[in-house]
């Protein structure tokens, strides 16, 4: 009985192993969930390489911010905590001006509770994740 459940193991293991190789070999490619959340969210605006060049550029009256140059205009240093608020918006912070753009981290929010889920889990960590997610892909537009 003992070999019977040494065996299966060993075979259950082997079958994990292979499944994976077989999976790694389908997808060559990873998610970049940045880049996907910035292409569905942001791109529209602010233009798929982050210029302020986007189809709605001439559309809202607003000026569009060029994101690539966010490091430059910040003493060589990428913003992060000002990005992530920025996108967040739901805590208004008077130095950033006017609320032109949507406030994502509410709109992020609002999809967090409607899933629904088995499981307890936290809404906010959910938001935290897209945010944190974009804001490192418009760190990673910077020109250099």
């Amino acid at each position: 009985m003992k070999a019977y459940g040494i065996g299966s193991a060993i075979l259950a293991i082997a079958m994990m192993c292979f499944s994976g190789i077989g999976y790694a070999q389908r997808s060559p490619q990873k998610t970049d969930f940045g880049q996907r959340e910035y292409d569905g969210q942001c791109a529209v605006c602010h233009g798929k390489l982050g210029k302020g060049d986007g189809p709605y550029a001439g559309i809202v009256d607003t000026r569009i911010a060029d994101l690539t140059t966010l490091t430059k205009r910040n003493g060589g240093v990428f913003p992060m905590q000002r990005v992530y608020e920025t996108i967040d918006g739901r805590q208004s912070v008077k130095a950033h001006g006017p609320r032109d753009m949507p406030v994502w981290g509410a709109r992020y929010l609002i999809a967090a509770t409607e899933a629904s889920f088995d499981v307890p889990y936290d809404p906010e960590a959910y938001v935290r994740t897209r945010i944190l997610a974009l804001s490192e892909y418009i760190n990673r537009l910077q020109v250099k």
